[in-house]
């Protein structure tokens, strides 16, 4: 017989020891732009050493998109002491009066050519790696590319599991229950993960030459000089207007388990496009994709949320996960926060370790193809017009509307957060879960509601109001010192990565087309 919520918070509550320790990790992506709000033409600053080999201090698609990355911590204080200090020593580093973009849509860019693709090296990994981003541009534009977010990267202690399983009523092995656990979540995640953009989406307007010639369906409201949005919009940036493939959704990725996964992703790789194919792979041998399939690797394979396992030597994502089962997940439907200097906040961690937690103890039914559509159109429902009033989300049989799931969701969320207060002394997720449940019935409150009401009080646009908030923000974080680090740390940082690179440029002994070519052979293996 099924345990009810209750029964499942007891059996959490005599554990306390499997509550301790998540581990947490933050990717913040970030523009560097002009000081008149236009993207930045320079080459990734000196100062942040090598992109391909940097611990902390990377790019993503663009030259231009920076991208930081903490240590793994399994104290929040200690993970935002990483965080500010990796900001604080990019904002003194900043070149030619730069500073970073502090919203998810991208800045005012007049072309699309404007946006240079991220350079890694002349290694065969590093033009790998450009080469990919080059077949991103040619197959969905590069402005799409150059949205910025938040991943937040989380993992359950390992005591956790073993209580997981008796929750579940599991006899599974230590491994298979925690891999078992964590395909729960995620689909627990596509199920009610529309919590996220609705509470913490912040891109309900954006700069009209983000969409140039693009053709829409949305109608947009116009503001100021160039600023168009949708009157309860979410976050665009998670809309069709955002990063997608249409391809993408034939592909049918199954998340029942960790084998149907990785067998759904395997056929989803060797899947062929005719649109793609047209495109041809080389031109003038320089590389128009890596191939014609509809995904050219497993990153171009978007979702608001991924199993993850850490990599070994040159193994693919599915690789490290098939020989050693989920370590973490992935959260990716976070917006930019423009009410943090560093993108987000510890409040909205201590919310998603609430909620992933609470994905996690709940039972998670598997999902048919047709429900995994339904979802994913619960979540475009909430990106576009998520504040309505009165807007339903039906799941899994019942329709309410976004209060009364709110409040359904937040008194076992409140009562999760005890539990979880109890086993470190602290009342933070209390606190958070307070401060954050009203949200649900008072829809102004939520973050894309407070930027766009201070957009209309100022009858202004994304643009300037963003680079206020990025001059600001910059100040702030050139004046705070650092946490936990140094100048020295990122000055030999920066010293070690350039030696890495170099080393692996030295190390390469076959032409960059026999590398992909064995890489395509070595990444089909299992």
């Amino acid at each position: 017989m099924s345990l009810d919520f209750q029964q499942r918070l007891t059996i959490l509550g005599q554990q306390p020891q499997s509550l301790a320790g998540f581990g947490r990790g933050i990717e913040r992506e970030a523009l560097r732009v002009n000081p008149d709000g236009k993207l930045s033409q320079k080459s990734h600053p000196y100062a942040f050493g090598s992109a391909l080999c940097h611990q902390s201090i990377t790019t993503d698609f663009a030259e231009s998109l920076l991208e930081f990355i903490t240590p793994v911590a399994k104290d929040v204080q200690q993970l935002f002491a990483y965080l500010n200090d990796i900001h604080h020593y990019a904002a003194k580093n900043l070149e030619n009066n730069e500073t970073l973009w502090p919203i998810s849509m991208p800045c005012f860019v007049e072309n699309e050519e404007q946006v240079e693709l991220a350079q890694y090296g002349s290694s065969n990994v590093g033009l790998m790696k450009t080469a990919y981003r080059q077949g991103l541009k040619n197959r969905y534009g590069s402005m799409m590319q150059v949205i910025s977010g938040v991943h937040y990267n989380f993992s359950l202690p390992e005591d956790f599991w073993s209580t997981w399983a008796e929750i579940h009523d599991s006899d599974l092995s230590a491994q298979e229950a925690q891999s078992a656990g964590y395909m729960g979540l995620v689909r627990n995640y596509f199920r009610y993960g529309w919590v996220i953009p609705f509470l913490f989406g912040a891109s309900p307007a954006l700069c009209q030459s983000f969409i140039q010639d693009k053709k829409t369906d949305l109608e947009f409201k116009s503001i100021g000089k160039g600023t168009i949005y949708l009157p309860y919009a979410t976050s665009l940036r998670l809309s069709d207007l955002g990063y997608t493939n249409s391809g993408h959704s034939s592909l049918n990725i199954s998340y029942n388990s960790l084998d149907n996964y990785l067998s759904s992703v395997s056929q989803a790789l060797h899947l062929k496009s005719l649109e793609f194919k047209e495109m041809g792979i080389k031109k003038e041998d320089e590389y128009v994709q890596l191939n014609d399939n509809v995904l050219q690797i497993e990153n171009e394979l978007y979702a608001s949320i991924r199993p993850k396992r850490v990599q070994k030597g040159s193994e693919t994502p599915s690789q490290a996960l098939n020989a050693r089962g989920i370590e973490y997940i992935e959260i990716r439907s976070l917006d930019v926060n423009p009410f943090s200097k560093v993108g987000i906040t510890e409040e909205q961690v201590n919310f998603l370790d609430l909620f992933l937690t609470w994905c996690a103890i709940q039972p998670s039914e598997q999902m048919s193809e047709a429900q995994s559509v339904h979802f994913a159109n619960n979540l475009n429902l909430i990106v576009t017009q998520g504040r309505k009033p009165d807007l339903k989300l039906e799941i899994d049989g019942r329709e309410q509307t976004i209060a009364a799931w709110g409040l359904w969701l937040t008194t076992q969320l409140k009562e999760l957060a005890a539990v979880l207060d109890k086993s470190e002394n602290s009342s933070r997720y209390q606190q958070a879960i307070a401060h954050i449940a009203p949200r649900f019935g008072a829809p102004e409150l939520t973050s894309s509601a407070r930027i766009l009401q201070v957009i209309k009080d100022e009858n202004s646009d994304n643009g300037p109001l963003a680079l206020s908030l990025s001059k600001t923000y910059k100040a702030e974080l050139i004046t705070q010192g650092y946490q936990v680090w140094s100048d020295q740390h990122f000055h030999q940082e920066k010293l070690n990565s350039l030696q890495k690179q170099q080393k692996i440029e030295n190390a390469d002994s076959v032409s960059f087309d026999q590398y992909l070519q064995q890489y395509f052979i070595d990444a089909a293996k299992q």
